[in-house]
């Protein structure tokens, strides 16, 4: 009996855990995209010191790339495009976060066989060969990447991240001390159980975020005159580039099937954006097409 009763101790901490890491159900929308509101617990990473902390990353790490003979020159053809991408769409992300205007946008490509990019707060932007190269990507697909990765800065999920890991892991460790000291269980128990929990909701903290910047990503996209049909295709060519891949709830990205879908739901806000910025119908937009990874 006090075997099971410690059992049911430990579950009813890990819902504390669940419960106290709970997002709110609450929604902003432009124009039919969905986003959940900027979370105030932003606090505990002032944006300052998070945009300067990643300046010097990036800066670091260009200059690393250059002195080893990866950093692609301005003529690179390659370069080339991601800077022009860069440059239809930057002008929409004052639209997500009205701070980005006064960013120091950069976009470099790094020579490797990463299949990455990303982008730091306050604009820094960096491709690696290898996604191109190996997903065969058109300019579309690049701006829907390119996209998804600002949206992350431009919502300032890193800042949500920490705010939001600090206080679940804060209250996960209080609530483990209390049943503790009620219950006589270990505190060492108590407390692995708790972090296990906290890292969990870290863990959909994230996916709620790329689910966030996929839609996000596609709007600023489709904005810029890309055609938004590109997350479909671009998912399809991940998920045949990486066939084995962890089980969604332990890993920091939703499954690529769901990110599909997700898209294809959205394709009805996403798509008149598109024929808009290209002074058409819908009706009259031709299918979209890609290179195959065969």
């Amino acid at each position: 009996m006090m075997k099971l009763k410690r059992i049911a101790v430990l579950l009813a901490l890990c819902a504390a855990v669940g419960a106290a890491g709970a997002r709110a159900p609450q929604t902003e929308v432009q124009d039919g995209i969905p986003v959940r509101p900027m979370s105030r617990l932003r606090v505990f990473a002032p944006a300052e010191q998070v945009e300067a902390q990643a300046r010097q990353q990036y800066t670091a790490l260009v200059s690393k790339a250059q002195q080893q003979g990866a950093l692609a020159p301005a003529n690179d053809p390659d370069a080339q495009r991601l800077r022009a991408v860069a440059r239809r769409i930057i002008p929409f992300a004052t639209r997500w976060n009205p701070a980005a205007a006064q960013w120091d946008w950069q976009v470099n490509l790094l020579k490797s066989p990463q299949v990455n990019a990303f982008c730091m707060p306050g604009g820094k932007i960096a491709f690696y060969t290898g996604i191109i190269n190996q997903l065969k990507l058109n300019d579309d697909e690049i701006a829907a990447i390119m996209g998804h990765e600002m949206a992350h800065a431009l919502r300032e999920h890193s800042r949500e991240q920490f705010g939001k890991s600090a206080a679940t892991s804060l209250l996960a460790r209080g609530a483990g001390a209390i049943v503790s000291g009620i219950f006589g269980i270990d505190p060492r128990v108590t407390d692995t159980v708790a972090q296990y929990g906290a890292q969990g909701l870290a863990l959909k903290y994230s996916r709620d975020d790329e689910r966030e910047a996929d839609l996000i990503g596609l709007d600023l996209a489709a904005r810029a005159g890309y055609d938004p049909r590109a997350g479909v295709a671009l998912w399809q060519k991940m998920a045949s580039l990486n066939k084995a891949q962890p089980l969604e709830i332990l890993s920091t990205h939703p499954a690529g099937p769901e990110r599909v879908r997700q898209i294809q739901d959205h394709m009805n806000v996403l798509l008149p954006l598109y024929a808009r910025s290209k002074g058409t119908s819908i009706n009259q937009l031709p299918p979209y097409r890609t290179a195959s990874l065969n």
